[in-house]
């Protein structure tokens, strides 16, 4: 009986050990970035499970936009995961906004396509057959909400293929890249014609005159995109004088947004517009501010700008990018350097310039976990 325990007691201690030294082994294949990463992103879950509020919500009283972020970025965190306590009260939340159209919105409905977009997006992170039909149901709410022949836009209208929040009566770049990025995470195909049809608003947000029919951009050669082309057009960093002349004024979040819009519609990766768009990039490459706004603006949207600037290269499918000086990036280490400089000790990030709803820190600690998860996707927790 003594040797039976003996030998029992040296596998049980082999086996812990064994365990042990394999996690360390894991962790140990990480690189330094890679480790980094996430250890920032498990101490930002830490703060959001602390911040919920008590009917479940985050930034409750906006609607469930907020919400559809959080909750997205601690189903993808695997420190977490979809059957966290937080996250099933997360959900029980989200799910009294679902509208017998489809949509998952506030009551006033001010902000649709915005609510449906994250909201569909956080729901496919469940990757739970038993939402199929929410799914379902919101991605026919958001195709339906395209501007296209069914609101009588014709294709060569600026507003075709387009999306808006709904308080404004124009699409524009930054609601329309949300949907696409929610519709194709959430498995439309690829063949849909929403895509094709939201192209065709894409490269009119483009100031790239070769594609672009719009009076706003003819002759431009920069590449870089701006909001909308609604309405003779809109950036939110305004005008700038290019040849003598006012343009309107490119810029880094609705660049990269167009970008990979551009790669989620199936363009290819030598088209002559995903490569302007590539140029103006290179040109650009910062992570310091939202490249190319005004100086005074520059730290405006900057969260929301890691976000897709992650998905935007994640989507390129490429470790490093040349800069126009030629030197090479390994975008996804100098992101994590960034997010790990502007991390509070608490766990969460936050804009002090704050415009877009970047100084509430719900929301720009859940930009910044979804940044970092689109960088470095499945990787363990501690």
């Amino acid at each position: 009986m003594r040797l039976i325990c003996t030998t029992l007691c040296l596998f049980l201690f082999a086996a812990t050990s064994g365990a042990q030294t394999g996690e360390k082994t894991a962790q140990a294949t990480l690189d330094p970035p890679a480790r980094q990463a996430r250890e920032l992103n498990t101490r930002a879950a830490k703060y959001l499970v602390a911040a919920q509020e008590k009917d479940g919500g985050w930034a409750s009283q906006a609607g469930p936009g907020v919400t559809g972020l959080v909750l997205k970025a601690l189903i993808q965190e695997p420190a977490i995961g979809p059957q966290h306590t937080a996250v099933r009260r997360g959900l029980d939340f989200m799910r009294k906004f679902q509208r017998e159209d489809g949509g998952i919105y506030s009551a006033e409905g001010l902000l649709k396509n915005y609510e449906t977009s994250v909201a569909l997006a956080a729901l496919a992170a469940l990757n739970d057959p038993q939402w199929q039909e929410q799914i379902t149901a919101a991605q026919k709410f958001l195709k339906d909400s395209q501007w296209d022949e069914g609101e009588a836009r014709s294709v060569d209208d600026a507003w075709y293929g387009g999306a808006g929040y709904g308080q404004h009566k124009r699409p524009d770049l930054s609601n329309t890249q949300m949907m696409l990025e929610a519709l194709r995470d959430s498995g439309l195909p690829k063949d849909d014609p929403v895509y094709k049809k939201a192209l065709a608003f894409i490269q009119r947000c483009q100031m790239r005159g070769e594609s672009n029919d719009q009076a706003f951009a003819k002759n431009s050669t920069d590449g870089g995109f701006v909001y909308t082309p609604a309405n003779g057009g809109e950036s939110k960093a305004g005008f700038w004088e290019v040849n003598g002349r006012p343009e309107l004024r490119s810029y880094g979040s609705m660049t990269y947004a167009g970008f990979k819009s551009m790669l989620y519609a199936g363009l290819a990766r030598d088209d002559p517009r995903v490569k302007a768009a590539l140029d103006w990039i290179r040109r650009y490459w910062t992570l310091d501010f939202n490249p190319n706004m005004p100086a005074q603006q520059s730290q405006q949207g900057v969260y929301y700008y890691y976000h897709v600037f992650a998905r935007a290269m994640a989507a390129w499918g490429e470790p490093e990018i040349a800069d126009q000086a030629g030197r090479r990036h390994n975008w996804r280490h100098e992101l994590a350097s960034k997010l790990a400089e502007l991390q509070r000790s608490e766990g969460s990030w936050v804009n002090e310039a704050d415009r877009w709803m970047e100084g509430l820190p719900v929301l720009t600690t859940a930009y910044g976990m979804l940044a970092i998860q689109a960088a470095y996707p499945g990787q363990p927790s501690q």
